[in-house]
């Protein structure tokens, strides 16, 4: 999935927007007019989740803070929020009248948490202070531009690779890691038949590169216009391959340690979602020595890495805003500093509804259908836009002008074959087996699911709205207007540094402004 979609869009996404100096929305306008909502859905997207993913940074602030108590409260049974009777210190295996403590501190401690979604059950205000210290924190860290976020991220990008080290460290040591890493490295051929594992492998793909969510071409169109795009996407992609390898050893070593002391089979324990990170292991710090340090460094890495992707999704809303309007917002808001801040409110205010006692049910239903059904929509259509419609010679040539030479062969062939006909088989194949959201064994009402979809169509709509505005407006017969709209607009003769004269203007009106 790397090698065949990973590698090859995330160089595409660096090429279009190094090229352009815009952000996806008017970028992808320009070299697809037909598709240009493919853009605007990109921006939605990211914008969807950063209304939602600061409520695992608000999560892991709370942990953060809880890691400092001479007992650490997932440890026992004897706290206030416990139902004893059925609470046990370690994982209860097939007994399943009873809950683990750690399981019993996020459920009823943490999230409070209600019957489902039809029980919002009222604001948790320990949440509320902490989500709006999570965007506080983001604020501070990119309201300067991208060169503030530059300086924080070589923190919030090294230390996480410290703990993980010393981590693994300690964990090889334990007994019985040597049986997690084993069912880790295990191989379970059948579950390539699955078009489920291929759907979440995609996914999974593009959340951890930043694909299809306009972070990588807003990003992109800030570099040099001559900047190697190439080294670039090859230090993104493998280092991010090389860090998920690196934190599988760490969490199944950890996980077959748990097993060993509970004498239970790996996957018994190894669970998925927010489980894992928050309720498997928190049991596991508790077993440790000092406990209370290895939870802290834990959370305080799970807080930079969420950080991290936390900057290049707020920087697309922003990065939006800028290209769109310009001076316009630069008017209304006087400094860049101000349009950040308003960004960061709204989206702390459409965050509200995720701490809630019933928010982890209004969490997984946004999760499953913006990180997942919508994710694979977007990426066929920027796929088809880009790679079949713009053409892979064109996006060729854009290369050669910024590097100098050609893209390979290996990218070549995957932009015009493998890339786009695997997004629209994984698409194809998961609309037909498509299952609804579920919340471990909570089923979602049927409105619950309409909802679902309907945040999915805050994104996905745009796409044919935007094609159907370009056909409008262009003149002619339909046939005429689709084969005009499919023409790019993007200029592949200029000489010299290209840089866009909007992108310029407003960047010298922010200097001006400062």
């Amino acid at each position: 999935m790397l090698l065949l979609c990973g590698i090859p869009l995330l160089f595409m996404e660096f090429a279009i927007g190094q090229y352009t100096r815009l952000g996806p929305v008017h970028a992808l306008a320009k070299i697809c007019p037909l598709l240009k909502g493919v853009g605007v859905a990109t921006t939605v997207i990211s914008f969807l989740l950063c209304t939602y993913y600061n409520v695992i940074i608000t999560w892991a602030l709370y942990y953060l803070l809880n890691s400092f108590w001479t007992t650490l409260p997932w440890q026992t049974c004897n706290n206030t929020w416990n139902v004893v009777e059925n609470c046990s210190s370690g994982f209860p295996g097939n007994a399943s009248h009873l809950e683990s403590a750690s399981q019993q501190f996020f459920d009823r401690r943490l999230l409070e948490k209600t019957d489902g979604i039809e029980d919002a059950g009222g604001l948790r205000w320990e949440l509320f202070g902490l989500l709006l210290l999570a965007w506080a924190i983001v604020y501070l860290c990119i309201f300067k531009g991208v060169k503030s976020t530059g300086k924080v991220v070589y923190f919030t990008a090294i230390f996480p690779y410290f703990v993980l080290f010393a981590l693994l460290i300690n964990n090889v040591q334990l007994p019985g890691a040597v049986n997690g890493i084993v069912y880790f490295l295990s191989p379970v051929w059948g579950k390539l038949l699955e078009v489920k594992v291929w759907v979440n492998a995609a996914a999974q793909v593009f959340n951890s590169i930043g694909i299809g969510f306009g972070s990588m071409i807003s990003l992109a169109s800030y570099n040099k216009y001559n900047n190697n795009i190439l080294r670039d996407t090859l230090i993104v992609a493998l280092t991010n391959s090389a860090t998920s390898i690196l934190a599988g050893f760490v969490i199944f070593s950890a996980i077959g340690y748990m097993g060993h002391i509970h004498n239970l089979p790996v996957e018994d324990i190894a669970t998925d979602g927010p489980g894992l990170v928050f309720v498997v292991y928190p049991e596991v710090f508790s077993t440790m020595p000092v406990p209370q340090m290895w939870a802290a460094l834990f959370f305080l890495m799970l807080l930079c890495l969420g950080l991290d992707s936390q900057f290049s999704m707020a920087e697309v809303a922003v990065t939006y805003f800028m290209d769109e309007f310009g001076a316009k917002v630069l008017r209304v808001f006087k400094r860049r500093e101000l349009l950040v801040l308003a960004v960061c409110v709204v989206c702390f205010l459409l965050g509200v509804p995720h701490i809630t006692r019933g928010g982890i049910y209004v969490f997984q239903l946004m999760d499953h259908y913006t990180a997942v059904v919508s994710l694979m929509f977007l990426a066929f259509f920027e796929v088809l836009a880009v790679c079949w419609i713009f053409g892979v010679k064109r996006i060729s040539t854009m290369i050669k002008r910024m590097l100098g030479k050609k893209p390979s062969l290996y990218f070549r062939v995957n932009w015009l074959v493998f890339t786009p006909l695997l997004v629209l088989v994984i698409l194809v194949s998961s609309i037909v087996q498509y299952s609804p959201a579920h919340y471990g064994k909570y089923v979602y009402p049927v409105w619950g699911d309409a909802l679902g979809w309907g945040i999915s169509l805050l994104s996905i709509v745009w796409i044919p709205l935007g094609a159907l505005h370009e056909v409008y407006r262009n003149e002619g017969s339909l046939l005429q207007r689709v084969r005009h709209a499919m023409k790019p607009t993007i200029d592949l003769d200029a000489d010299g540094d290209h840089p866009d004269e909007e992108k310029s203007k407003s960047l010298e009106l922010i200097a001006m402004l400062d």
